[in-house]
């Protein structure tokens, strides 16, 4: 975001040519009589400023001794009622506004406490103090003493005081030491020292702060919010993460905030009108474009889908302008992107949730499931128990003793006694990695039609050791080399992109600045005179073969020099099965369990599930990192993994699931 007073980021802006008594007058016309004209006060309110409106009011006044505010409140009605006259406030007495119909009455609406107190500059802090004051003749601190409690309290009158550090010079030493007080008030200590949280978050400065963020995931090997999750609960964790977003991009924290006002069945009203009136005239500009990215999707487009009638056509007029139409990306998402490369670049311990057994006893482990098959019935619950508790390669040895102990093979038993999503998710359990890959595969190329999604998936996220393992597994099983099946089941640019891959050639090297910044040129040179041939075959040259830490090189060299993410670029400049599958490597590369944390939600969230993906990626990944998928997950999305199989699921496949899963966060 530019610095403030430099360049202005709001949507709407002073009127030129603007006469208060003129604008007075053409306000009391439209509400004058029988009725009144709804499109020409909003039309004339949502292009005048703030400060514009304000002597609006006044020169009401004056003409016609009369409240402008009250004739509004008494002409319209609902929502639109409520936003303009929320736009007729000064931000300070907006703010004051909606804090005191927060702690009034029974009940306090902690999220918009939240909102207000963890955005706003020092300064803004102070008006908002003293507008309180002068409108409710009450004082602030003391109204919300009395209506919170415990360390959400505490951290609340803190940010109350305005007293965050302002200084733009930072200490490298006290930055570094921050970091590890956090972590050892937090992770290192047996309970939580939730004052030390309070007095970093609440009263350092953003550019230290921002600083800190970046030093405690090098050391805690986490982001600080995961372990603000882990830590910190209910109100409290929701104000602290709160601080942490805005910190980071207050125009992000924003973006979220509108997108879920909006998602899903009905609209939090009450939270749309607050964030577009007070954003209008600061940062609208940079959230619509965070808006964009995050969420695919235009803020105009969301709230137009959304909303409705004169309310409707109040906020795009707010809002500003179609991100979708003008097809654009600006400096403030490519911040927030380039911050998500740099975070991705620093080495996390991947994990799984699926251990090898501590005391293991593989004929012993034969016997159980032999017992469970045995007779009338199936006891499914200790064939869980045991498969899901071993390691895949624990799982091979007791597949030997099985058939050395009972001359039987184990895997065919279970699929008589196994049926439905359950004997999918077991029997693809009794695969190796590299079986269970290649089977995937053949069941996506075969028959009629190909299912893309499934190569991609495979394709784009397995290692160079992963790919020749399933070519392997692949040719021992079907008597067919896997490059043969995807040429003949694909075509074009995608089967190029797919045979690359399979070749398991991907360079394992470190990064080389000077390449990465000519592959970033290559990346980024579209001329009008290039075939849209090239244009692909430089992408595949380069997303195919090069190894994933200079890729994350590359794709930071591409956000300096184009002001644009990578990711939006194959978005805009290509189309179908490559288009997806470049990204997917993009994505893979940035973050693979957030991928894969994505695609687990997209296959449950909404009516139906998808079983097949979400067995697929559970079985797949139990033992490399589906711990660190379940960290992306929450952090995504504000639910756990757990939380969500357990809605989305039933029976003994989610019991075998949530084994897997292998915790609540």
């Amino acid at each position: 975001m530019a610095p403030q007073g430099k360049v202005y980021r709001g949507s709407v802006k002073d009127f030129p040519g603007f006469d208060a008594n003129q604008d007075a007058e053409a306000l009391y016309n439209a509400m004058k009589g029988f009725g009144s004209d709804k499109e020409a006060i909003l039309d004339l309110i949502t292009s005048r400023s703030n400060k514009q409106r304000v002597e609006i009011c006044q020169a009401y006044k004056s003409l016609y001794g009369k409240d402008l505010i009250a004739d509004l409140k008494y002409e319209l009605t609902g929502k639109f009622e409520r936003l303009i006259v929320s736009l007729m406030r000064p931000p300070a007495y907006g703010d004051a506004k909606e804090i005191k119909d927060a702690i009034s009455g029974i009940g306090t609406d902690e999220k918009c406490l939240i909102e207000i107190l963890a955005s706003r500059t020092n300064q803004e802090i102070h008006d908002l103090v003293a507008a309180y004051k002068d409108a409710y003749e009450r004082d602030l601190e003391a109204d919300i003493v009395g209506d919170t409690s415990g360390h959400f309290k505490k951290m609340l009158v803190v940010l109350l005081q305005g007293a965050r550090e302002e200084d733009d010079v930072v200490s490298e030493d006290l930055v570094e030491q921050d970091a590890k007080d956090l972590l050892e008030a937090g992770e290192l200590k047996w309970g939580t020292d939730e004052a030390q949280f309070i007095y970093i978050l609440g009263r350092r400065s953003r550019q230290h702060l921002r600083l800190v963020f970046d030093e405690y995931l090098k050391i805690a090997g986490k982001p600080i919010e995961r372990s603000i999750r882990g830590e910190l609960s209910g109100d409290f964790e929701k104000l602290m993460l709160a601080v942490v977003k805005c910190i980071r991009s207050k125009a992000e924290y924003f973006a979220e905030r509108l997108y879920k006002a909006m998602k899903g069945l009905g609209t939090r009203d009450n939270t749309l009108i607050r964030i577009m009136v007070s954003r209008s005239e600061i940062d609208m500009l940079d959230i619509r474009e965070v808006f964009r990215t995050k969420y695919e999707k235009s803020l105009y487009n969301m709230i137009k889908e959304d909303t409705s009638g004169e309310y409707k056509k109040a906020l795009l007029k707010l809002c500003g302008g179609d991100d979708d139409a003008a097809g654009e990306f600006f400096p403030e998402a490519a911040q927030v992107a380039y911050r998500m490369w740099e975070l991705s670049a620093v080495k996390v311990e991947l994990r799984g949730t699926v251990q090898p057994a501590g005391v293991f006893n593989d004929d012993g482990d034969a016997q159980v499931l032999r017992k469970a098959m045995k007779g009338l019935g199936t006891d499914e619950g200790a064939i869980i128990e045991v498969v899901t508790k071993r390691s895949n390669a624990q799982r091979q040895q007791i597949l030997k003793a099985y058939k050395a102990h009972y001359g039987r093979d184990l895997m065919a038993d279970l699929k008589s006694e196994l049926s439905g999503s359950l004997a999918k998710l077991i029997l693809g359990l009794m695969l190796t990695p590299a079986q269970y890959d290649a089977k995937q595969l053949r069941k996506a190329v075969e028959g009629a039609g190909t299912d893309e999604s499934v190569l991609i998936e495979i394709m784009a996220t397995r290692n160079n050791q992963e790919i020749r393992a399933i070519n392997e597994a692949y040719q021992e099983a079907y008597h067919k080399s896997l490059e043969d099946d995807l040429s003949s089941d694909t075509s074009g640019h995608f089967k190029r992109i797919l045979v690359s891959l399979a070749l398991g050639n991907r360079d394992e090297g470190p990064e080389n600045l000077t390449q990465a910044h000519e592959d970033a040129k290559k990346l980024a040179d579209v001329s009008s005179n290039d075939s849209s041939d090239s244009l692909e075959t430089r992408f595949l040259s380069i997303l195919c073969t090069r190894s994933y830490p200079h890729l994350r090189r590359v794709f930071q060299e591409f956000i300096k020099m184009t002001n644009h993410d990578v990711e939006h670029a194959i978005k805009k400049r290509m189309s179908g099965d490559v288009r997806d599958a470049f990204v997917a490597i993009v994505r893979s590369v940035k973050n693979k369990p957030a991928f894969f944390a994505d695609k687990l939600y997209k296959s449950m969230k909404g009516a139906g599930t998808d079983e097949r993906t979400l067995t697929r990626i559970m079985i797949s990944r139990s033992e490399i990192d589906l711990f660190n998928i379940r960290g992306e997950f929450i952090d995504l999305f504000d639910k756990s993994l757990h939380h969500m199989i357990e809605k989305d699921t039933s029976g003994d496949y989610r019991k075998a699931l949530l084994a897997l899963c292998g915790g609540e966060d």
